[in-house]
């Protein structure tokens, strides 16, 4: 059998960018099907698309999509309808991935060397933050219970989750932004379990990451974006949370949630240079009223007590 395959690429204009004759390419416009080259290819929200479809989608954008546009700065090469606080740097998710791998080996180290109990140290459990209870008094738990998993797939799935909402919403926020978010989001989520599992010890990143859920879809309504693949994945997740026997801290990801859409709001709201205090000050009032949920359980654990 006689292997005719590189010639017919060569011959074959379907593989050469349509503007571009000169240009060979694989690459094929996600909405007309026509192949283009680097020059000519605009990152879409899945795969590439061309000069001239990038035309039509601008042209037949919606009057809030119009208005985004106008508020947040987004330019021509940036995907239609996307928000653009600024860099395009995905360091925050990067170290927040990395840390929660470490973390995890040495979890599974401690499966060898029994006096290494990371999960023990690290776990939220609410009595922990209250000596009168438990006799110890260790907040870093709020945070920290957001690193530590119950297993390869938990970490695994919760990992994968991060990685694909960081890279649109880091970019979006900057890494500043996107780190504060996903750390008061961890402590909404454990103060969550305070005030709705007040006896329930927890450990992953669920919180955290039903927090970058909420601010994506605040975000994303503001910029006039297509969120319906968004509320079909986070209504699955809240419902699984209810089902017995999946073993998942529902009352984290409330938490996470509405603290994350929170600061989705807040920063909707906080866009311009001259209001970047006003965004800092009304962040810090998001960690106060976190912080001030831990002080609810007391009256609730004191009344069952007298």
């Amino acid at each position: 059998m006689t292997d005719t395959s590189g010639a017919s690429l060569r011959d074959n204009p379907d593989n050469y960018c349509y503007r571009h004759p000169d240009r060979q390419s694989f690459v094929l416009c996600q909405r007309c099907t026509r192949t283009i080259c680097t020059e000519c290819m605009t990152q879409a929200s899945v795969g590439f698309i061309c000069p001239e479809c990038l035309k039509e989608q601008k042209k037949n954008r919606t009057p809030a999509q119009k208005r985004a546009q106008r508020r947040w700065g987004t330019g021509s090469g940036s995907r239609a309808g996307a928000v653009s606080f600024g860099s395009s740097s995905t360091r925050g998710t990067t170290t927040i991935f990395a840390v929660t791998a470490l973390v995890y080996l040495l979890q599974m180290l401690g499966s060898v060397v029994p006096a290494i109990k990371v999960q023990s140290w690290l776990l939220f459990w609410a009595p922990y933050l209250y000596p009168s209870l438990s006799g110890v008094f260790e907040p870093w738990r709020i945070l920290t219970a957001a690193f530590v998993h119950g297993g390869l797939w938990h970490v695994a799935l919760n990992m994968l989750t991060l990685w694909m909402v960081g890279r649109s919403l880091e970019p979006a926020l900057g890494t500043w932004r996107f780190v504060t978010t996903y750390l008061l989001s961890a402590a909404g989520g454990s103060a969550g379990v305070a005030l709705l599992g007040f006896g329930t010890p927890v450990v992953g990143a669920s919180g955290a990451l039903f927090g970058l859920f909420g601010a994506l879809i605040v975000i994303g309504r503001a910029v006039g974006a297509n969120l319906s693949g968004l509320y079909i994945t986070l209504g699955i997740n809240l419902v699984l949370g209810f089902v017995p026997g999946f073993n998942i801290a529902w009352q984290a990801h409330i938490g996470g949630l509405i603290v994350g859409a929170a600061i989705g709001f807040i920063f909707t709201r906080t866009r311009r240079p001259k209001q970047r205090w006003l965004q800092i000050g009304l962040l810090c009032l998001v960690g106060v009223i976190v912080a001030a949920a831990f002080v609810l359980p007391l009256f609730g654990v004191y009344a069952q007590l007298a």
